[in-house]
């Protein structure tokens, strides 16, 4: 047996299941050596979640992250002979018209997004599945492309580690527990293990079910959850007996029932002779902190599978009968029945990336077999070039606020995640219920008075419109459709397109608190904040002026959108976004580390609040109380500038600036001085204006980006049409990879604005379309790809009341962005004309920006 190395480049902790495994294979791959991985018990490992998966492999997600990592692991698993390409069935039941619109809307997500799925009929199901009962069909789901590692996830890591081994670059010790992290000033510094310490400059954490316990030692944790899924078998199935295949027929999702089924093939491979029956608790998941895991020597199976009693799951097995009889007529095996942890998350998304706290800490956890060697590459590419060819916003870490590691809200978001991995669909705006309440505006209570109707962002409570303005329909009610499709109405309050109209003809205010704000001070704030930021903040920008500004990427990728106000020579405030607020402040954190800067970094965002007062009677309503009201006038006050002055005695640093197309400000104060200042806009007759205009109908009327939906890491400035006329003389991160871009004769697609001009469903249902649509050539009824391979879907999509249509973005190939060309997309299995209305940044309201300026 090999010595334990003293120092590594990498250390890899987890090293037996197929994440781990994977890990390794992709970092030998982009170059990478030195690699030691450790694992508490076998390589491959008995007894985290890879040694009882059922390892089938499903394509039909909503999203492009994951549609991406599931299909590169299928052709992994396929090019390793690894991989049987069955195909698998998504059934809706009779009377389940919610789950058979899903199926629609999954097919039109793939479009999107490049798999291959498509609806088949019920005699179609049946005929690729003799199991099922046709007559409990309404209509199915086919994936060609589904399918089964074969024989085992579990040998593929096995042999991913033995191949790693060979090369030379890796070491692997099995039985080698991590009992400790050793991190000095802010920066990873080795291992502990039972073997010895090992000095190493990378760790990365592919631990799986105990993914947690490993963060703690770092003084962090993560947000993820082992959860029971309950794993059934019945046997004797001869069907396949003699044809050595370890599957036969097609795999099943019966996701109404929240359950799966599949044969295990000829009795003779190692798992053989069965039909399992797979569940996902809807009503008490049973979950499982990763403390309370039993050791190996302590389990009847294995750490990662717990007992199993036979009425926990009678209820939804006496439905699956209905639908497979073949369970009623096989002996149900309860000793090798058993729950099987795998990991929920809080929002339905893996823990990816480096550490926010601790440099050179990477994880990859939370991680199901179908996306295994998809992550693996993933995170190797990360590693090696600190970016991916997708953007990673929605998996990175440094997502998490502080306030997410808190162990019983963890708790809570997981337990209610848990309810919906198979059922029911998630809705595109579907909003938690746990964990709620985190964060509240100062005058919370004022807009709850007038029957806020909240949804929250980032643990802040945003009201999206009021009840006590359900007297604005009775005016604006002929320009404000009422949605009479229940999934297009569903977390949509009518009365915030009112208040739209109202505030475009007099003034609004418009709750957003919920802004994250950084200062940057120090000797060196402007140095550091001139090198992150494109445009320029630094030099000679006046204290007093607030930039419009992106972080771009190493290779020129859009990574941020926000605004930075310079308040004193060296001090800066930047204002984001609460989605993005954390990434972005990590990302200043270590642009200052690693440029030796000296400033200090601190999240401002609870100790202030924000109003955003608008509408083309902003100027004159706040004059009325404003201390100095010659101040606000147009010349003493400038656009993109902001002043500290007082509204009613009440300090705000105002910023005049708009993201809604109307003239005026952000008021920006001390968090207890905001009570004061909505009671004295109040007192005037000002509307509150729900945040649904602000993030939407407004934003989409006036053609704005948003970050991490329009604006992705895979564009570039050019293409989003956000870039200057002029680069900054000054150096700025990603600067080579912009020059570049702007040399090139055209882009490969750029963001346009489409309408669309029918959308009247099949039904004879006005529709208002929802989430990621795909963008379709109507000759060939084929979604559009860019010379680059990125396919065109919608990244924004809203009703605009003041245009009167849907209005989306999306990005186009070069060669159709003709203005007026006309398109297609797909909206479930319906599919609606739209036009080009603009080709890159142009407003259908106000599209001189006369209103703001004004």
């Amino acid at each position: 047996m090999a010595q334990f190395p003293e120092r590594a480049k990498v250390v890899i902790i987890g090293q037996g299941g197929i994440v781990g495994a994977s890990v390794a294979h992709h970092l030998i791959e982009r170059g990478w050596d030195n690699i030691v991985g450790i694992d508490k018990s076998a390589i491959p490992t008995d007894v985290g979640s890879t040694a009882h998966a059922s390892d089938f492999c499903f394509n039909t997600m909503h999203d492009q992250m994951t549609i991406f990592t599931t299909k590169y692991s299928i052709d992994f698993y396929e090019k390793m002979g690894r991989y049987d390409r069955i195909g698998g069935i998504e059934v809706a039941r009779i009377g389940d018209d919610e789950r058979m619109q899903e199926l629609k809307r999954r097919v039109a997500s793939g479009k999107a997004f490049g798999n291959r799925v498509e609806l088949i009929s019920a005699a179609e199901a049946k005929a690729k599945m003799p199991l099922l009962e046709e007559s409990m069909v309404q209509g199915a789901l086919w994936d060609p492309d589904a399918g089964l590692v074969k024989p085992r996830s579990q040998m593929v890591a096995g042999e991913l580690v033995d191949a790693a081994v060979a090369t030379g670059k890796l070491q692997s010790f099995a039985n080698t527990a991590c009992t400790g992290l050793r991190v000095e000033k802010g920066r990873i510094q080795g291992v502990e293990t039972t073997k010895g310490f090992i000095a190493a400059d990378y760790v990365v954490v592919c631990a799986g079910l105990w993914g947690r316990l490993i963060a703690n030692m770092a003084g962090e944790d993560l947000p993820i959850m082992p959860v029971d899924h309950p794993l059934t078998f019945f046997k004797p199935y001869l069907e396949f007996a003699g044809t050595g295949k370890d599957i036969g027929y097609p795999l099943l999702r019966d996701q109404g029932n929240s359950a799966y089924l599949r044969d295990t093939g000829d009795p003779k491979t190692p798992e053989g002779g069965q039909i399992e029956w797979g569940y996902y608790e809807e009503k008490n998941p049973r979950m499982c902190h990763p403390r309370d895991l039993l050791e190996k020597e302590q389990a009847r199976l294995s750490p990662s599978q717990r007992d199993l009693e036979l009425d926990q799951i009678m209820a939804p097995l006496e439905r699956a009968i209905e639908l497979t009889p073949i369970l009623a007529e096989l002996g149900y095996d309860d000793k090798y029945s058993f729950n099987g942890l795998l990991q929920v998350t809080t929002d339905g998304n893996p823990s990816i990336g480096e550490s926010s706290k601790v440099r050179g800490l990477w994880y990859a956890e939370a991680v199901w077999v179908k996306d295994g060697p998809g992550v693996g590459k993933i995170l190797a590419d990360w590693m090696t070039d600190g970016t991916t060819h997708i953007d990673h916003a929605r998996i990175d870490i440094a997502r998490i606020y502080p306030y997410q590691q808190d162990e019983q809200y963890i708790h809570d978001r997981c337990y209610e995640g848990a309810f919906k991995i198979y059922n029911p669909p998630v809705h595109n705006r579907e909003p938690y219920s746990a964990g709620r309440g985190i964060f509240k505006s100062p005058f919370y209570e004022r807009e709850k008075a007038l029957g806020a109707y909240f949804m929250e962002l980032s643990g802040w409570e945003r009201a999206h419109g009021y009840a006590s303005n359900e007297h604005l329909l009775k005016v604006y009610g002929d320009k404000v459709p009422v949605r009479a499709n229940e999934w297009d109405n569903r977390h949509f309050w009518r009365v915030s397109n009112a208040e739209h109209l109202k505030m475009t003809e007099d003034v609004g205010m418009i709750n957003i608190s919920h802004f994250a704000e950084i200062d940057v001070e120090g000797p060196d704030a402007a140095d550091l904040l001139e090198y992150i930021c494109v445009a320029k903040v630094g030099g000679d920008t006046p204290v007093g002026k607030g930039v419009y500004t992106h972080f771009l990427d190493a290779k020129g990728g859009v990574r941020a959108d926000l605004t930075v106000l310079r308040l004193a020579q060296d001090h800066y405030r930047v204002i984001d976004g609460a989605d993005a607020g954390h990434r972005d402040l990590v990302w200043i954190e270590r642009m200052a580390q690693d440029r030796g800067a000296n400033v200090k970094v601190t999240d401002t965002t609870t100790a202030y609040g924000c109003l955003g007062v608008w509408g083309p009677n902003a100027r004159g309503t706040i004059q009325k109380i404003a201390d100095e009201p010659d101040a606000w006038t147009h010349e003493n006050f400038p656009f993109a500038a902001f002043r500290e002055l007082k509204i009613a005695g009440v300090p705000v640093l105002a910023f005049r600036i708009s993201y809604v197309g109307e003239q005026g400000w952000e008021l920006h104060f001390k968090y207890d001085d905001g009570l004061a200042l909505w009671d004295a806009l109040f007192a005037l007759g000002v509307t509150p204006v729900g945040v649904e205009t602000y993030a939407n109908s407004r934003r989409m009327e006036k053609s704005l980006r948003l970050q991490n939906a329009d604006l992705l890491t895979e564009y570039n400035l050019m293409e989003c049409d956000l870039a200057r006329p002029k680069v900054k003389a000054a150096d700025f991160h990603g600067k080579e990879a912009h020059l570049a871009f702007r040399e090139r004769e055209h882009q490969s697609a750029y963001l346009c604005t489409l309408t669309m001009t029918h959308n009247i469903d099949s039904a004879g249902v006005a529709r208002y379309p929802l989430g990621n649509l795909p963008v379709m050539d109507p000759a060939t009824g084929q979604t559009l790809i860019d010379s680059q391979g990125r396919r065109s879907y919608t990244t924004s999509i809203a009703f605009g009341p003041t245009i009167g249509k849907n209005i989306a973005l999306a990005y186009l190939p070069h060669s159709y962005c003709q203005v007026g060309r006309e398109l297609q997309i797909q909206y479930f299995d319906d599919v609606y004309p739209v036009k080009v209305e603009a080709v890159g940044y142009a407003a259908l309201y106000d599209p001189e920006n006369g209103k703001p300026r004004s």
